[in-house]
């Protein structure tokens, strides 16, 4: 099977064929997601919640998030894997450098970062050194406690402006993917629209060029609760090679998510 790449997920977007993703934490499951050729494979610091059962991410380390890397790379062979930051592993460039390059030797072929205008130099830094950024506006989870809780972003239309101006300058920074979490779906459409670069949405509408869910909503089997985004595709089906084929067609064929999975 041919292997995703940046280039791939790119004109995945101009021929305006749909992006899936989910995360994954370890080989077996990265196995199974490689062979149902799901597109994207995200090592999300929800691994602090849905592995470690903490109410945030910010327990997570850059070891924790390297060895699940290792894991997951060990399984995939086609699928583009992403690596996300964890808190404060990239509070300056040069730390953000240092810790990137743990997660690119573990087998990422690009980071994720939370944050707008403040990455900027970050960004710019990092792909100079041949580090590929993915990054990720809206409900940053990393930001839980100055958003006072998991809250929905952007519906004001400053704050939808804001947004906007910076996934503009993100792009411009040279990240090459966005994931956009808990944004009204009409502003998850004019980013996407606005952008060259994929749109990854989760909880925010069908209109972006994908969709990404942790895997174990996708399952149901969240030690936590469902978010409204979310949907349990193995209830559906009762078998879990089913459900992610059925995920990854609902998403294809942008049957997923419905209006009821996302925000107004």
């Amino acid at each position: 099977m041919k292997k995703v790449t940046v280039s791939s997920l790119l004109n995945m977007k101009k021929d305006g064929e749909k992006i899936a993703a989910l995360t994954a934490y370890d080989a077996s499951f990265a196995k199974l997601f490689d062979e149902m050729q799901i597109d994207v494979l995200l090592i999300g610091d929800s691994l602090g919640m849905v592995l470690k059962g903490e109410d945030s991410t910010l327990g997570v380390s850059i070891d924790d998030v390297a060895y699940h890397t290792q894991c997951v790379r060990n399984g995939a062979q086609r699928a583009f894997v992403v690596a996300d930051m964890p808190f404060m592993t990239y509070s300056t460039p040069a730390l953000a450098y240092e810790q990137a390059a743990k997660l690119m030797r573990s087998g990422a072929s690009m980071v994720k970062l939370e944050g707008g205008e403040w990455l900027l130099e970050t960004i710019h830094g990092l792909v100079e050194r041949s580090v590929p950024v993915c990054g990720h506006l809206g409900l940053t989870p990393q930001s839980v406690n100055v958003f006072g809780g998991f809250k929905v972003q952007g519906r004001e239309k400053d704050k939808a402006d804001a947004l906007l101006q910076s996934a503009i300058q993100l792009e411009q920074a040279g990240i090459q993917l966005l994931v956009l979490e808990c944004v009204p779906a009409s502003l998850a459409k004019k980013v996407s629209e606005a952008l060259t670069i994929p749109v990854i949405g989760i909880g925010a509408g069908c209109d972006t060029d994908g969709q990404i869910l942790v895997m174990h909503d996708m399952l149901g089997i969240s030690a936590n609760y469902m978010p409204k985004f979310s949907k349990n595709f193995l209830i559906e089906t009762g078998d879990i090679r089913k459900a992610v084929q059925h995920y990854i067609d609902d998403v294809k064929s942008a049957a997923f998510p419905a209006s009821e999975h996302w925000f107004e």
